[in-house]
C-alpha cells in the first residue's frame, strides 16, 4: 500500500474470510445482473466475478423465489471452492424475506439495508429493526447503504422543515446531501440500539454526480469512524462509466475515505460483467493503494512508431499477464507488483524500460530493427526478426522464475535461456 496515503482509521469488519477497514487492504465488489432464481446462473456468475477479482460479490434478494435459492447458491459456489462472500441486497420486502428463509439469512455473508425503502411511516422503524435483529442473531455485519434516488421522504421533508427555518437556507441540493448523511447515521445509530454491534456496521450513501459523492462522503468520513464502502451510483456506460467513477473515488481515496468500492457500470448488451472488477483494481493499482497483477508501461505511440507492432505485443504481454498471474501469485510471492514496459522507440523506450522490472525497447520508424531488453535496470540481450514477441514472452517467463522464485538457480536458468536462442545476442 503507498504509504504516502494514510487510510481513516475505522473499525475493522469481518465479511466471511474478508477484512474491511481499518488497515485492511480496499476491497473490491461487484454484483450480478442474474435472476437469483435462477441459483446456477448466479452462481457461474458470483464465480465469473470472484476469477475476476471481486472479493464480495453482491446478489439481489428481492422476491420468495430468489431468497429460496440464496442457500443453493452459496452450496453451489462452495462445490466449485469458490469461497467468496455473498451480500444480500434487500429493498421493500428484506424484513419478510428474512424471516421467511433462515437458511438465505444464515448463507449470506452481508446484508445490504437502504434505509430509504425499507417502509412507509410507522412501520418503516418496525421494519428495519426487524432486519437488524436478524443480523444480530446470525451474527452477520450490515451495510447501510443510503441512496439519493430512493431517500426517506419524511426524513427529507423535516431536513427541507428545519432548513426553511435557517436565518440562511442551503440551497436544495446542500438539504439533500445532508439528508443523506443524516439518514446513514441515524439509521447506524438505530441498529446499534437494537443490539447489533459497531464493528458490524458499515456506511455508504451514494449519489450520480462526481461533486456531489465527493461532498458527501467528506461530511460522512468527519463525523463516524465505520468502515465506508464507495462507488457512484448509476455511473453509466463504458468509458464513460469508469471516468466518471475513477474522477469521483480518487478524490476521496487520496484522502483516506474508503474501505471497499464498486464500479457500478452498466453493461454492454452480452457484454462482460467482470468489466467492473478489472475497473475498479485498476484504480486502486494506478493510485498505489493495492497491486492485483503485474503492471505494464506502454508507449502512446507518435509518428516515429507508424507500425503497430509494439501496440500489439503490449496487449498480448498484458492478456499474458493476467492469464499467468492467478497460477504465479502461488509460486512466485510479490509478482504482482512487477512493472513491464513495452515501448515504441527510442525516444523514451530506454529510459522506460531500465526504470521497469523489465522492459522492452522497440525499433520506431527509420531505426535499427533490433530491440534492447532491460531486466532490473541492465540491458540484458537485444532481440531481432519475426519472433521478438515470442523471444520475449520467453524472458518474462524466466525473469519472474529468477526473481521472484527465489531460487539461486534460477538465475543460471535465465542466463542459459538468454544465451541459447539464436535471436538473442547476450550483453
Amino acid at each position: 500500500m503507498n504509504s504516502a496515503i494514510p487510510r481513516r482509521r475505522t473499525h475493522q469488519v469481518a465479511i466471511g474470510s474478508v477484512m474491511l477497514g481499518s488497515d485492511s487492504p480496499i476491497v473490491v465488489q461487484a454484483m450480478t445482473n442474474t435472476d437469483t432464481a435462477d441459483a446456477q446462473a448466479t452462481a457461474r456468475q458470483a464465480e465469473s466475478l470472484a476469477m475476476a477479482g471481486a472479493e464480495l460479490v453482491r446478489i439481489t434478494v428481492n422476491s420468495h423465489d430468489a431468497a429460496a435459492q440464496v442457500a443453493n447458491i452459496r452450496e453451489l459456489l462452495d462445490r466449485r471452492n469458490v469461497s467468496v462472500p455473498l451480500v444480500g441486497d434487500f429493498h421493500f420486502n428484506g424484513h419478510r424475506l428474512l424471516a421467511a428463509y433462515p437458511d438465505c439469512a444464515e448463507a449470506l455473508g452481508k446484508y445490504r439495508i437502504n434505509p430509504g425503502n425499507v417502509g412507509k411511516g410507522a412501520k418503516r422503524d418496525e421494519q428495519f429493526c426487524n432486519m437488524i435483529e436478524v443480523a444480530c442473531r446470525y451474527d452477520k455485519p450490515v451495510r447501510i447503504g443510503v441512496n439519493w434516488g430512493s431517500l426517506d421522504p419524511d426524513l427529507l421533508a423535516r431536513m427541507m422543515d428545519i432548513n426553511a427555518t435557517l436565518a440562511q437556507p442551503l440551497v436544495a441540493d446542500a438539504v439533500m446531501r445532508e439528508t443523506l448523511v443524516t439518514s446513514a447515521l441515524e439509521s447506524a445509530q438505530r441498529a446499534i440500539e437494537v443490539g447489533l454491534p459497531r464493528d458490524h456496521i458499515v456506511l455508504s450513501a451514494k449519489v450520480s454526480r462526481v461533486q456531489d459523492l465527493i461532498a458527501v462522503y467528506r461530511t460522512l468520513a468527519s463525523r463516524c469512524d465505520f468502515p465506508m464502502h464507495l462507488g457512484l451510483t448509476e455511473a453509466g456506460m463504458g468509458s464513460k462509466g469508469i471516468i466518471a467513477s475513477s474522477t469521483a473515488l480518487a478524490v476521496l481515496l487520496q484522502e483516506g475515505i474508503g474501505d471497499t468500492l464498486r464500479i457500478s457500470l452498466t453493461p454492454e448488451p452480452g457484454g462482460d460483467r467482470s468489466r467492473e472488477v478489472l475497473a475498479a483494481q485498476h484504480i486502486l493499482q494506478t493510485m498505489g493503494l493495492r497491486a492485483f497483477t503485474p503492471s505494464v508501461i506502454a508507449c502512446p505511440g507518435c509518428g516515429r512508431t507508424t507500425s503497430s507492432f509494439f501496440q500489439e505485443l503490449a496487449q498480448q504481454i498484458e492478456e499474458y499477464l493476467r492469464t499467468q498471474t492467478p497460477i504465479w501469485r502461488t509460486q512466485y510471492p510479490g509478482v504482482e507488483q512487477m512493472h513491464v514496459a513495452v515501448m515504441g522507440c527510442v525516444v523514451n523506450g530506454p529510459g522506460e524500460s531500465r526504470l521497469a522490472d523489465i522492459g522492452i525497447s522497440l525499433p520506431g520508424a527509420g531505426e535499427h530493427p533490433s530491440a534492447p531488453v532491460y531486466m532490473d535496470g541492465e540491458r540484458v540481450a537485444t532481440l531481432k526478426g519475426k519472433t521478438i514477441a515470442s523471444d520475449f514472452t520467453l524472458l518474462l517467463e524466466a525473469y519472474v522464475e529468477a526473481r521472484y522464485g527465489g531460487k539461486p538457480e534460477a538465475y543460471m536458468r535465465l542466463n542459459e535461456k538468454i544465451k541459447s536462442n539464436h535471436l538473442i545476442t547476450a550483453r
